[in-house]
């Protein structure tokens, strides 16, 4: 169920405390637990530490996300894949394709310097 229109977004006071007057650039990671926060304009260009339950996963705030909470970009599951031993192998193939697709591309790119 969404908030309240009446009530506002919710964005954490302490969080705007810590971003208050400070340059984006030169400011280090921001730690917090406040998943629920609402990412607000103010927040744009600098990088949090949002915790996903065991560790704090580093989010960069961009103008697509202002709207959005926090925690939407700090998944708190890990997915596994699918497939097992045979999933391994076509997996495996690609990689090899993409290695042998990597060594042409420098090949003719020293070819082309040379002439």
């Amino acid at each position: 169920m969404t908030r309240s229109i009446k009530k506002g977004i919710y964005v954490d006071e302490g969080i705007l405390k810590k971003i208050a007057g400070k340059n984006p650039l030169q400011t280090p990671v921001i730690k917090t637990w406040k998943r629920a926060c609402v990412i607000a304009p103010e927040m744009l260009g600098f990088t949090f530490g949002v915790h996903n339950g065991k560790t704090h996963v580093e989010v960069f705030i961009t103008e697509d996300m202002v709207g959005h909470r926090l925690g939407e970009f700090s998944p708190t599951k890990k997915f596994v894949k699918h497939g097992g031993k045979m999933q391994k192998e076509l997996e495996q193939k690609k990689k090899e394709a993409e290695i042998a697709q990597a060594k042409t591309a420098t090949a003719v790119a020293e070819d082309a310097k040379k002439k």
